[in-house]
């Protein structure tokens, strides 16, 4: 692996892909695998089912996914450093109303905060600032970047266990919507200083590749997207990782129950699924820059496919790591190659717009993931079973996604 490369990259760009990682960190108070460490102790407070549960996280999700395509698109007009900090301020008040939510209505709306701050605008903020400003580099620089979703992973779910123990669920919440306020703003005004500069050369190179010629990719509106064939053949795969890892995530406990896991043993176990998840971005990203996205994309559902067999299969405490590395392999290829894949097919001058249209589908199929395993659990379905069905899901989005990629990617939108 290109180790050197990527130290020289990061050596010169040492700003831009630390935010990137930063904002990737921060994304996960307000993903799925934090939020449902949260999940049985909310549960038992509310007096909450699976469904009842799922169904609340399902409502907040699916309205975050709704205001995502246009507070996504901002991106495009506002300056990054502006853009980044309200983004952070949101996520300071998601984990405030969280902390103090009362019922089931301001519960909803606690989530919907948390799911637009965190998972939806904080990973799209690190992951189109990437995708952007890095051309020749981008494979490396994605990946570089989302090290901030595996350490995340990494760490947080174990601290997130001790706390509950600790200081219990809410005071949580509200100790993470400090540590945001008092670390994170001051951090990303800190390493957005001087983006003017860095922007303005963006744009100039732009320029200079139009003036001389030279082949850009053209880069097509969200309604040019919305009308072009093969985007449809792409979602099905492309929404498979959200709305399955999702539901695994949402429900790990609940997992770790009917297989007789501690929760402690699932929680620490996913530092593998972090490390993997590292590995893989790290060797992802070099081939994105040396063969492009498009002939990675086909192969990234596999590794899903198989992690979601193993738990079908086994009962073992110790299959919850071939389970969650092959998750993280999963995760890896999606981070990396999934991004840099719309850039190579819808080019980059509207990519805010487009990746928002994206990243707000993905929200919505995570909204689906949690509900529809908790009712089908609810409904007296072994987990064993629920994987089962996620793994023919899976399949099926791989055979559409080889599929899509056998279109022209410069094909003209119908």
């Amino acid at each position: 692996m290109p180790f050197a490369a990527y130290l020289e990259l990061a050596a010169a760009n040492r700003a831009l892909i630390a935010f990137g990682f930063v904002m990737a960190f921060g994304s996960s108070f307000g993903q799925t695998f934090f939020i449902g460490i949260f999940g049985p102790e909310i549960q038992r407070e509310f007096g909450l089912s699976h469904t009842a549960w799922g169904t609340i996280y399902m409502l907040g999700t699916l309205a975050s996914a709704a205001l995502l395509p246009w507070s996504g698109k901002q991106i495009d007009r506002l300056h990054l450093r502006d853009y980044a900090l309200m983004v952070c301020f949101l996520l300071v008040a998601a984990c405030l109303v969280t902390s103090l939510v009362a019922g089931a209505l301001s519960l909803t709306l606690a989530i919907f905060l948390l799911r637009q701050s965190g998972q939806g605008l904080m990973s799209h903020v690190a992951l189109t600032s990437m995708v952007r400003y890095f051309d020749a580099h981008r494979g490396r620089a994605i990946a570089v970047a989302t090290l901030g979703f595996a350490a995340g992973e990494a760490l947080l779910p174990f601290v997130a266990v001790l706390a509950i123990g600790w200081i219990g669920w809410r005071w949580s919440y509200a100790s993470i919507a400090l540590i945001v306020a008092v670390v994170l703003v001051p951090g990303v005004m800190r390493l957005l200083k001087g983006h003017d500069a860095r922007h303005r050369a963006h744009l100039e190179r732009l320029a200079e590749h139009a003036a001389r010629g030279e082949p850009v990719r053209r880069s097509w509106s969200r309604a040019e997207v919305l009308r072009d064939s093969r985007f449809y053949l792409l979602l099905p795969g492309i929404l498979a990782p959200p709305m399955v890892l999702t539901a695994m995530f949402f429900h790990q406990l609940n997992l770790a129950d009917a297989k007789g896991w501690t929760h402690a043993w699932i929680t620490a176990s996913y530092v593998i699924y972090a490390v993997t998840t590292v590995v893989t971005s790290l060797s992802v990203g070099p081939l994105i820059d040396r063969v492009g996205a498009l002939r990675l994309v086909p192969v990234m559902l596999s590794p899903l496919t198989l992690a979601l067999l193993v738990v079908a299969v086994f009962d073992s405490a110790f299959s919850a790591w071939p389970y969650l590395a092959l998750a993280g392999l999963n995760t890896g290829f999606a981070h990396t190659a999934v991004s840099a894949m719309w850039a190579e097919v819808y080019g980059v001058g509207n990519l805010g717009a487009i990746k928002a249209l994206v990243t707000a589908l993905g929200v919505f199929a995570s909204a689906l993931g949690p509900v529809t395993m908790g009712a089908l659990m609810d409904l007296g379905m072994p987990i064993e079973r629920v994987c089962l069905l996620f793994a023919g899901y899976t399949v099926v989005g791989a055979l559409l996604i080889a599929l899509a990629i056998r279109s022209p990617v410069d094909a003209a939108p119908r």
